[in-house]
């Protein structure tokens, strides 16, 4: 039954109800083509500026307020003047073989399986033959393992600060809620482990792929760039939680 009609509202009402429906919807369609549009001018300025200036091309995904020195740092959701608009589930609008370097971090948690394999394809694809992408991204070995009898102090530590900073209503260190709150909260959508996240990679054409230590890789460029730490505010938590791999693209 139409809504309107069920409340007894003449029909000029409900054309006019609809028609401003309709209205609405418009505006809502030329504010995001009005966005685009700004977006597309800075994408296209700042894109062309940063490939005329680097030598050593390097592409930051997911750069949310913390763009890295010296890369092109992108978001779906720029939120600083540094960073430019990049949907990373879509294709991505640069030329093969562009980049030297790909950083990805704690992004892909927040899309779904397909969505990622269509963002690593695209990786693979954007980079130069020997070029290399690193991700970092929360592990599900370590969520799940706070789910045991023993804990460390270190597994103490982390449930704590969750309750603390995202779930004050809970009021209780227990696990369960952690375990739980890391698949519901912050969009997250589909978290790996070490398993997942090396057969992600080899789908996609990833060669040589290996796990790093926080902060640590072969590669200079790849040094001592994670942010997440000063992202939430504790090192020692980005550490505890994260999974950082490297994977390189064939020569």
């Amino acid at each position: 039954m139409d809504s309107a009609r069920g409340f007894g509202i003449s029909m000029a009402a409900r054309k006019a109800i609809k028609r401003s429906d309709t209205l609405t919807i418009l505006a809502r369609q030329i504010r995001h083509f009005v966005k685009r549009q700004r977006y597309a001018r800075k994408w296209n300025a700042a894109v062309k500026a940063y490939l005329a200036t680097h030598q050593v091309r390097k592409l930051e995904i997911g750069a949310r307020v913390a763009s890295l020195d010296g890369w092109l740092s992108t978001d779906v959701d720029p939120v600083s003047e540094d960073t430019v608009f990049l949907d990373a589930t879509k294709p991505f609008p640069f030329d093969c073989g562009a980049f030297d370097y790909i950083y990805c971090e704690h992004m892909i948690e927040h899309i779904s399986w397909q969505n990622g394999q269509t963002m690593l394809r695209e990786c693979h694809r954007v980079l130069k033959p020997r070029g290399v992408m690193r991700i970092a991204t929360p592990d599900l070995e370590v969520i799940l393992g706070l789910y045991s009898r023993t804990l460390s102090a270190e597994q103490k530590n982390y449930i704590e600060y969750i309750v603390r900073k995202a779930l004050p209503e809970v009021s209780t260190h227990e696990a369960p809620f952690v375990i739980n709150n890391a698949f519901r909260n912050w969009g997250h959508q589909f978290i790996y482990d070490g398993k997942l996240m090396t057969l992600a990679l080899e789908r996609c054409g990833f060669i040589d792929i290996r796990r790093c230590a926080y902060r640590e890789s072969n590669e200079e460029h790849l040094r001592h760039i994670e942010t997440h730490g000063k992202h939430i505010g504790d090192e020692k938590i980005a550490r505890f939680e994260s999974m950082i791999f490297e994977g390189t693209r064939p020569a």
